[in-house]
């Protein structure tokens, strides 16, 4: 890292990949869970508790030669719903996705319902999201609700 100032740290450019910014700080571990980062060998950097203006503390993940999908940023927008994806090539930010929720998930969230036969059965788990704004769930097959802060992956 370089230094610039008493209070300020830099760290190198991205000259191609994805910096996942806008990251709730107690989720930036689950995210690199999620999109399976600790198995790569591409550069990563991982930011937690960083200062933001707009959400008091943040985090932000940045990886070198990576792109996410569809899929993935279906996926991340489960755990993490208003996390911005900003796309560098040759240092500049050459796209911004606000990532939001698909209107259904598949195979990454267990249902919370014991009784659920996702729970007792090998078989992919399908939750159509029924509110966007709160992150809310309802399970295909038993049609409980699992609202975000009771969101457990799979």
């Amino acid at each position: 890292m370089e230094k610039t100032g008493k209070s300020e740290l830099l760290v190198a450019a991205l000259q191609n990949g994805t910096v996942i910014d806008h990251i709730p700080s107690d989720k930036v571990f689950d995210v690199v869970n999620l999109l399976g980062l600790t198995g790569i060998s591409n550069p990563i950097t991982i930011g937690s508790n960083l200062s933001s203006r707009k959400m008091g503390s943040k985090g932000i993940i940045k990886i070198a030669d990576r792109y996410f999908t569809e899929e993935e940023c279906g996926k991340l927008s489960v755990i993490a719903p208003n996390i911005v994806l900003n796309i560098i090539r040759d240092y500049e930010v050459v796209e911004k996705k606000m990532i939001s929720m698909p209107s259904e998930v598949r195979g990454i969230v267990k249902c919370g319902n014991p009784k659920c036969i996702t729970n007792h059965e090998p078989m992919l788990t399908v939750f159509d999201v029924v509110d966007k704004e709160n992150g809310t769930l309802r399970c295909r097959y038993c049609n409980k609700d699992i609202h975000k802060g009771e969101i457990k992956l799979l």
